[in-house]
């Protein structure tokens, strides 16, 4: 028999047994009913006293080792109970025959009881064989050990032989047909969860980045402002200068509504607040003033995008070119040490394309990133389709050219 340990917390979940488990209540029925039917049939028959006295007492051993014995075998691996079980079981079923003939067709419960303790097909085929041939030394005995008895017996024999081997060996393929998909359903079952989970777990990391991305790009860089602004704020009050330091605080002001904004629009998941109520265009020019208000930055813009082109660009596309520019501006603003900054925005031949470019520091492009800003514009970039290109060298200027596919998926 398969694994067929049962345990009390397997249940409530039947369905993940074996085929043999979920029907032991079954045979253990129709078992004891058989039985009975045959031990009442006996009853009407012509037989002596004390032949009825061998034949009951026989059945009874056999409910008793039954109950005893087989059930429990057929619900743990132990081998030695199942093995004296059904040897019992022959013994009783052998003795039955030759008693009482019409007891023979106690075969139809005893043979899959055979199979269903046998853990190999060639086990069940020695009992099988093992089985018949005492039936049939039963009916021998019971027809008095005759030529012609035997030669009576053996056709059935044999056929009964056959058959019950076929479909013992039979009804084994299913079942281990049955449990090498249940065992491949689990695994498919445990498959399915892990890459649920694979794909859960990835989805959070890429909303993580998404959300730092978005973080960094906005409230990150306009606390940066606001920091660099209140610095100056105070080294103008401290030289008595109260009409700079007064510009400087409304520029804080300013900064700090719109970073209000933005993380209300990130908390809601909206459009960035700068281009819900103007084009693409309006809102770099903006962002280049402030940049130049704030720093004393030459900034120069050169717009070649007209606003009607800029209005069919996907939603998606106009925030990545914003957060590019924006993170160039900062990177300028922390790094680079510029006097001169040039916004272009145009159409390329492959889609469109904003370049900023400063007469800064510069940097060694192949050097180890030091922040998160350049691998997050990058990681943007390229989720929309698109390429970042970054030119530098100490003491030249850094160039950092962001390319957009007409035909980019929009960024989320």
């Amino acid at each position: 028999m398969r694994d067929m340990e049962l345990s009390s917390d397997q249940s409530g979940r039947d369905d993940n047994r074996p085929v043999w488990s979920r029907t032991l209540g079954f045979w253990h029925v129709i078992f004891y009913a058989v039985l009975a039917m045959t031990m009442v049939t006996s009853l009407f028959d012509n037989l002596t006293a004390a032949r009825r006295t061998v034949f009951v007492a026989l059945l009874v051993v056999a409910a008793l080792g039954h109950w005893f014995i087989g059930r429990p075998a057929a619900t743990s691996r132990r081998r030695r109970p199942a093995n004296v079980y059904r040897l019992l079981l022959i013994a009783c079923c052998g003795g039955a025959v030759a008693l009482y003939p019409q007891s023979i067709f106690l075969l139809f419960v005893v043979c899959p009881q055979i199979w269903l303790l046998a853990e190999r097909a060639l086990e069940g085929i020695f009992f099988s064989v093992l089985l018949l041939t005492v039936v049939g030394a039963g009916e021998l005995y019971a027809a008095g050990w005759t030529w012609d008895s035997f030669w009576g017996t053996l056709p059935w024999l044999l056929v009964s032989l056959m058959t019950t081997i076929l479909l013992g060996v039979w009804t084994d393929q299913v079942i281990k047909q049955s449990e090498q998909r249940g065992d491949l359903i689990a695994q498919l079952e445990s498959t399915r969860d892990e890459l649920a989970e694979a794909h859960h777990a990835s989805g959070a990391m890429a909303e993580r980045e998404r959300m730092a991305r978005e973080i960094h790009d906005t409230l990150a860089q306009g606390m940066t402002s606001i920091v660099m602004l209140a610095q100056t704020a105070q080294v103008e009050l401290q030289r008595g200068r109260s009409d700079p330091a007064g510009t400087k605080l409304a520029a804080i002001e300013e900064t700090a509504r719109e970073n209000l904004a933005e993380a209300r629009a990130l908390v809601a998941a909206f459009t960035p607040v700068a281009l819900s109520g103007a084009t693409l265009t309006e809102v770099l020019r903006r962002q280049a003033e402030r940049f130049a208000a704030e720093t004393g930055v030459d900034v120069q813009v050169s717009l070649d995008l007209p606003d009607e082109e800029v209005a069919v660009l996907p939603q998606g596309q106009q925030v990545v070119v914003l957060r590019a520019a924006q993170e160039s501006l900062a990177n300028v603003r922390k790094h680079a040490g510029a006097t001169q900054v040039r916004i272009t925005l145009g159409i390329a031949a492959d889609g469109i394309c904003i370049e900023i470019r400063d007469d800064g520091l510069g940097f060694e492009p192949q050097a180890p990133a030091s922040g998160f800003g350049l691998a997050a514009m990058r990681g943007r970039v390229e989720e929309s389709g698109g390429t970042v290109q970054v030119d530098s060298a100490p003491g030249r200027g850094t160039r950092v050219q962001v390319l957009i596919p007409a035909t980019g998926q929009e960024a989320s």
